[in-house]
């Protein structure tokens, strides 16, 4: 399936990108093929959070189905003059909260996706291997890899979500708010605590890639 353009590119007064606009008013009419594109346009998006948020890939895939179900329901009370990508995102956060309060009442932690699925990890921070790579140096890429994952998974499910909408999906923190529910200014301030948590956790990591340390030759 040959993925439709991202949202974004090209943006009417109203908000909504083109051929956004088009494709959510004839949705909203009842056209099939109109809301297939809406998804085709959103889905790497939706599925990537999931997954980052999650690290599960059986979850990742329901919160994408749950998402596009909810949005499909509820289609009707999108407004013209909104964002799509941004009411989308918001419905997906709201799935990935709450898979992640459900995962803490039953007090199972999934830290990583099964390896044995066959399925494709979206944003998987283990570095590939590859014939011509140094196995020391993979070992160590993989091992940082673990370290970056354990010190995401310390961050409140919020802060996560906010550090997600920012760094991996671009958003600026206007738009991040609107997703969370919260002022920009509050965005900014979740965002900040979350950078410091990581910064204090891999404090080690970033002394490795200093110049003139000992590990100064490592990558991140």
């Amino acid at each position: 399936m040959t993925p439709e353009p991202e949202p974004g590119s090209a943006t009417e007064a109203s908000g909504v990108s083109r051929p956004l606009a088009d494709w959510v008013r004839a949705a909203q009419r009842g056209d099939p093929d109109a809301f297939e594109r809406l998804v085709r346009a959103c889905d790497r998006g939706v599925l990537r959070l999931a997954w980052n948020m999650l690290r599960s890939v059986e979850e990742a895939q329901e919160v994408y189905q749950e998402t596009f179900l909810r949005a499909y329901r509820n289609l009707h009370s999108f407004r013209a003059d909104s964002d799509f990508q941004t009411w989308l995102y918001r419905i997906a956060s709201n799935v990935c909260l709450d898979y992640l309060r459900k995962r803490k009442t039953r007090r199972e932690a999934t830290l990583g996706a099964p390896s044995d699925d066959g399925a494709r990890q979206p944003l998987d921070l283990a570095v590939e291997a590859r014939p011509e790579a140094d196995p020391q140096r993979l070992l160590l890429n993989r091992m940082i890899a673990d370290r970056i994952r354990h010190a995401l998974d310390q961050l409140t499910p919020r802060e996560r979500l906010v550090f997600e909408l920012r760094h991996f999906h671009g958003m600026r923190l206007k738009q991040i708010g609107q997703i969370v529910g919260a002022s920009e200014e509050a965005a900014k301030t979740c965002l900040f605590r979350a950078t410091q948590k990581l910064r204090a956790a891999l404090a080690d990591l970033v002394q490795q890639r200093s110049p003139g340390s000992a590990g100064g030759q490592h990558e991140l």
